[in-house]
């Protein structure tokens, strides 16, 4: 079963839990900048309750792993386009101003924030968000062991199914040797009909001959009578 200590500890088992973004928003709203897909320190830190300052120690001392999952620092024209971008896309309250850095900015995705979530120790939501991630994870895990049982009885009633079909072959051999058997017989027998059907086309034919033969023989006869009469 998957704990917490070991997702806190493990970088392998966190990068295994990186595309549940959905569990920070199970948590808590997540407020983004105008573009919807970064935040900065400052709101990744109001997000968990904690201060700033705990937010860049942690990434100070994971920012290989922060950065695989997100993290940039923006500086000079870089850090100017993303704020003309972002004001292109600005729409706060009445007064209120897009907040601009002045010489660096770091940016978080969701990634990241969950990455921040699964290190951060000393925060209530951070804490809420790996109990989440570890109820789903243990529930999935649950399912498979319970798929992999049914999977193995379904095996065991193959197996049995794969005995019956070994003893019911020898039986399916002789059925088909005596359909084969039969299939011979039938074409020996269509053979014979064929023969005797032309058998009975010839006596047909000398049938009609006979019929005009008796029919020349009694026209014969009447002539003969006739000429008989005469005399």
């Amino acid at each position: 079963m998957l704990t917490e200590v070991a997702l806190l500890e493990s970088r392998a088992l966190r990068v295994e839990q990186m595309g549940r973004v959905d569990a920070l928003d199970k948590v808590k709203g997540l407020v983004m900048l105008p573009d919807g897909i970064h935040v900065r320190t400052e709101d990744v830190a109001r997000y968990f309750g904690v201060s700033t300052g705990a937010v860049k120690k942690l990434v100070q001392r994971h920012r290989a792993e922060m950065e695989e999952n997100g993290l940039k620092l923006l500086r000079g024209a870089d850090l100017r386009t993303f704020h003309g971008d972002m004001l292109s896309l600005w729409s706060g309250e009445e007064g209120q101003s897009y907040p601009q850095a002045a010489t660096q900015l770091t940016l978080y995705t969701r990634r990241t924030v969950l990455n921040v979530a699964m290190l951060l120790r000393d925060s209530d939501i951070a804490r809420c968000v790996r109990t989440y991630l570890l109820d789903a994870e243990n529930e999935l895990r649950a399912g498979y062991v319970s798929l992999d049982r049914r999977v193995t009885r379904v095996e065991s009633c193959l197996a049995g199914v794969g005995t019956a079909l070994q003893e019911l072959g020898p039986v399916l051999d002789r059925m088909s040797y005596r359909l084969d058997s039969l299939d011979r017989r039938l074409d020996a027998t269509n053979q014979v009909v064929g023969a005797i059907s032309v058998r009975l086309c010839d006596m047909a034919d000398d049938i009609v001959r006979i019929d005009t033969r008796m029919d020349d023989m009694a026209q014969g006869l009447k002539d003969l009578r006739r000429r008989r009469h005469r005399c």
